[in-house]
């Protein structure tokens, strides 16, 4: 108790004492809804306790230790499956909205089949749910965050299309048994990062290296298991629920690296983020046109009889069409962009014909592909919002690394220039934002990179048993944002004389 009453004094004292000096502020709308977010590997621990079966990110990180930065696990991470009611009474003191969180599909169906229910970890989300309520904060769902049970992943995992079947049950399971309380579900996270780190690069679980065809084949499967989720809620049990559904997409930002090269910027925001958006949110669905031309066009050139791009057929591309209520953006930095001249002949750089870098002068965090580029925060919520006809919009995620501290001056920094750049898009551009999520509420276990990069709020022990939480300062910062419902020009400053990344 005493870190945080120190913390919220030291807090108020220095606020009270720059506050006077902010020459404006910016005011966010009426009813914008402000939140954090987590996800179930990351946090929860309890890997083999309560039921719960062996998901993809067990194995991994028990076989490959060597490829994760610190050798470690998420086999107790935050311990948030045993802490859960102090993680909640952290989101109560910060006043938060909404809490953004994953349920892991291996503690609720620990064989990945539906024809076995796992009850106790049905009542740890049902226990976990009832305590936010009770205390005023609304769950926003995740149904899956990339811990898919491994007995599927031996199966094929999402090479094969059958786990459009499997998933569709695992959720399924979960409308009815925990749906009554959850006003937002998600679907699925950030289908290209899973895919092009899963199942193309293989620097992620399940460490496939399949190239090009493994993304692709990947997200299209992905698509495909997502609007078959989004028709079972829709058919089945909003009437009676009464609550949305959409899908979570990863999209950088982009800057031209040369101010003529428009075109690059469009190229390279349809191969990225429309790549998933445009067959759900544009109104011919199917994939982007310049994805199926430049991919058909260049897989021809490799050697390839037809495009490594799958093709949906007509009844597919209406199916998936229209099928999110929301669009779930995360968006942490952007890249600057250049086409990639021709060379006859040969297949275009990348497939896409754009190439990504980033500018020197773009401040650093703890995290090597995450540099810190407000502008773009506000060029991808325009961008989306003019090509998919103005959507509500939902920041899902957003957030910054360093590798400690309490007094957290360069998060606050971030967090206040992204959020700046969000109420331009709201206020200026017309874009219809309706709520924020900061990743994340704790210190977690951050995938490849371990415990080395920290994007809590709240900082965890790992060497304590007890997982000790203590706020941070951006904690204080947001729950004051929170309070007054403004976001002061200056509060950055509150903490200039702490410098650590």
């Amino acid at each position: 108790m005493a870190s945080y009453s120190f913390l919220g004094v030291a807090f108020s004292l220095i606020f009270v004492v720059t506050h006077g000096f902010a020459h404006d502020t910016l005011s966010y709308p009426k009813n914008f809804l402000f939140g954090t977010a987590s996800s179930s590997y990351q946090i929860e621990g309890g890997w083999n306790e309560g039921g719960k079966g062996e998901n993809i990110w067990d194995r991994w990180t028990h076989e490959h230790p060597d490829l994760i930065l610190d050798g470690s696990n998420g086999d107790v991470a935050c311990d948030s499956y045993h802490k859960y009611k102090e993680d909640v009474q952290l989101l109560k003191s910060m006043g938060v909205n909404f809490y953004r969180f994953s349920l892991s599909w291996s503690r609720i169906l620990p064989t990945g089949y539906a024809n076995l229910v796992n009850q106790e970890g049905l009542d740890y989300y049902k226990n976990l749910i009832k305590e936010l309520l009770d205390n005023g904060i609304e769950p926003f769902v995740t149904l899956y965050h990339w811990d898919h049970p491994d007995v599927l992943e031996r199966m094929g995992g999402w090479m094969n299309e059958t786990m459009v079947e499997w998933i569709s049950d695992y959720a399924r399971v979960v409308f009815k048994e925990l749906g009554a309380n959850i006003k937002y579900f998600m679907t699925i996270n950030e289908p290209n990062v899973l895919c092009i780190d899963g199942y193309s690069l293989g620097v992620h679980s399940p460490g496939k290296k399949l190239g090009s065809p493994g993304k692709y084949l990947c997200v299209h499967n992905i698509l495909k298991a997502h609007a078959k989720i989004y028709h079972i809620y829709d058919t089945e049990f909003r009437e009676q629920q009464k609550g949305q559904i959409g899908i979570v997409s990863h999209c950088f930002g982009a800057l031209p690296k040369n101010l003529a090269d428009t075109a690059a910027v469009d190229t390279f925001f349809q191969f990225d983020c429309g790549w998933m958006a445009h067959p759900i949110f544009s109104t011919t669905g199917d994939y982007p046109a310049v994805m199926k031309t430049r991919i058909a066009e260049n897989s021809k050139l490799d050697g390839f009889s037809r495009s490594i791009l799958p093709e949906f057929s007509p009844e597919w591309v209406q199916y998936i069409k229209g099928t999110s209520d929301f669009f779930g953006l995360n968006h942490y930095t952007s890249r600057l962009v250049e086409t990639v001249p021709r060379v006859p002949g040969h297949a275009w750089y990348d497939y896409s014909g754009v190439n990504t870098s980033v500018d020197p002068s773009w401040s650093n965090t703890a995290s090597d592909w995450l540099k810190v580029v407000p502008i773009g925060f506000r060029d991808i919520i325009k961008k989306i919002s003019i090509e998919y006809d103005y959507p509500t919009i939902f920041i899902t995620e957003n957030g910054f690394s360093d590798r400690c501290c309490i007094f957290d001056n360069l998060r606050i920094s971030y967090l206040h220039s992204y959020m700046k750049e969000m109420l331009t898009a709201i206020q200026e551009d017309g874009c219809k934002v309706e709520g924020y999520a900061v990743w994340s509420l704790l210190d977690n276990f951050e995938w490849s990179s371990g415990y080395t990069e920290r994007f809590g709020m709240v900082s965890v022990n790992f060497t304590d048993p007890n997982r000790t939480r203590t706020p941070k300062w951006s904690m204080n910062w947001y729950k004051n944002v929170i309070a007054t419902g403004k976001l002061s020009l200056d509060a950055h400053q509150i903490t200039a004389n702490h410098t650590n990344v």
